[in-house]
């Protein structure tokens, strides 16, 4: 009993040795909001605008039309008061940008932190399946954390962040074994994950020539980095610092080979809170180091109780999500995982299954359009991959998400169906905030009279094959969409 009381003292004991660390956190942070933000303002009125491929305001319409008065419990954001306008969308994205940098200077920073929380939630609601991704719940909750961090952590919030690192990468890792892909488990998941991701740049062409042997050695690496090495996490400082080396490792080889927007640099930044200060005394600079004020502070008694709130807030929420998915069926109250809802509705307690099935063919979408069904151009895309002569290229930290969901139309599920079929609607109608988030749009004036997707299979040309047509990729047409056979998985 009394080593577990010691043990709780510690928890709450002042983080003394990572204020530098915390400092660094802080700054490194404010790079990647400033990157969503700007990454959304470009693109969020297309997406859920007035005139967008799912309207913020239909979405609100029937939300409170299922939860009455109480919608906004369910869906957190600040447009239930500014309202769904483009003007709102856009301007919210670009006041997270100023924040942004405000952050990154370290003024106010507590306040910035919590209007930055707060308007990116909005945001992740606002988006709908747009913003329904793991790095955006990853930035809240990091993002979230973060506001208690200012002036100085204590063990328990550093055991936070370290819980949000674990559960990225060990999840991610589980998932991929329960999953029953066969790709993982025969050691083949990286002889088709280059060519097959959502986004490749050209990175990912070359990763693709390797030989096989190395391709199997890339996924024993990636399981051993995902499934053993969290674990390191919450052990001494030796093994966090062996924990942080492997993790940087391999988000520099994802960097490499893969476009992923911020996620990967937010888990780098994650990695942070395995060091301590005078490790990072020995690499920044000094000059840097005498500008650097960190406080010789601590929570107070208010923070540390909200901090202990906080907790027991993500710990159950997560550990339910994870053992739910886990089981099959799921047999947990539906209480525990009502619970584990509310909780997640805030972006926080989230799971995390990144890749846990890997696709072996790649299927592309064309989209084209005619006036007399005859003479058909096309509508070109900025990102995702289309002229077999371009080469594929990096764009991270951006994430283009009209290029990234378009990725996941070939396995014709519903609900990747319903989106689609409006964004066709858009380009039918010629709304111009969404043909805004092409590259080219061939009738600019007037919207075309008539539509159609055709399907090619996109393969990697082998460096024999480049070498005498200049391609990147080689292409099969399969048919017009979606009188295709849907992609699996």
């Amino acid at each position: 009993m009394n080593h577990f009381k010691s043990a709780l003292h510690r928890l709450f004991q002042p983080a003394a040795d990572q204020r530098l660390v915390s400092w660094l956190f802080l700054r490194l942070l404010a790079l990647v909001y400033l990157a969503a933000f700007a990454s959304l303002s470009v693109q969020i009125t297309g997406l859920v605008g007035e005139t967008g491929i799912l309207p913020l305001d239909e979405h609100f319409s029937l939300a409170a039309e299922h939860y009455g008065k109480g919608a906004w419990v369910w869906f957190p954001s600040i447009f239930w008061i500014t309202g769904a306008s483009d003007l709102a969308l856009k301007g919210v994205s670009l006041l997270g940008i100023l924040l942004s940098l405000l952050l990154l200077l370290g003024h106010r920073e507590r306040l910035n932190l919590i209007l930055l929380f707060l308007l990116y939630l909005s945001l992740y609601h606002a988006g709908q399946i747009f913003t329904n991704f793991q790095w955006d719940t990853l930035l809240l909750e990091a993002g979230f954390l973060a506001i208690f961090l200012v002036g100085g952590g204590n063990l328990l919030l550093i055991f936070l962040f370290d819980w949000l690192l674990f559960r990225l990468r060990f999840m991610s890792g589980v998932f991929k074994l329960v999953s029953g892909d066969p790709s993982w488990s025969g050691l083949t998941a990286l002889n088709h994950y280059f060519e097959t991701q959502p986004l490749p740049h050209i990175g990912a062409w070359y990763a693709h020539q390797l030989p096989e042997l190395l391709l199997k050695a890339g996924v024993i690496l990636t399981l051993f980095s995902e499934l053993l090495v969290p674990f390191l996490i919450f052990f001494p400082r030796r093994f966090r610092y062996t924990a942080a080396a492997i993790t940087l490792l391999m988000q520099l080889l994802i960097i490499a080979t893969s476009n992923h927007n911020f996620i990967n640099l937010l888990t780098i930044i994650l990695c942070l809170f395995l060091l301590h200060d005078p490790l990072l005394k020995r690499v920044v600079p000094t000059r840097l180091l005498n500008r650097i004020e960190t406080p010789e502070s601590s929570p107070g008694r208010l923070r540390t109780g909200v901090i202990v709130i906080v907790t027991l807030l993500i710990l159950p929420a997560s550990l339910i999500s994870f053992t739910n998915y886990l089981l099959r069926p799921p047999v947990l109250p539906q209480s525990l995982l009502g619970f584990s809802q509310s909780v997640q509705r805030l972006g926080i307690g989230h799971i995390f299954h990144v890749f846990p099935t890997m696709q072996t063919q790649r299927q592309e979408l064309v989209i084209q359009g005619s006036n007399d069904g005859k003479t058909w151009q096309v509508y070109e895309f900025g990102y995702k991959p289309g002229d077999p002569s371009q080469a594929p290229a990096m764009i991270i930290p951006h994430q283009p998400r009209l290029d990234w969901m378009v990725w996941f139309v070939p396995t014709q599920q519903g609900l990747q169906m319903e989106w689609f079929g409006r964004f066709l609607q858009r380009l039918h109608q010629g709304s111009a905030t969404v043909s805004a988030l092409l590259d080219h749009n061939p009738f600019p004036d007037t919207p075309p009279r008539y539509l159609r997707v055709d399907s090619f299979k996109y393969s990697f040309t082998t460096a024999q094959e480049r070498e005498q047509n200049g391609n990147w990729w080689k292409t099969e047409y399969l048919g017009q969409f979606p009188q295709v056979t849907p992609r699996r998985p």
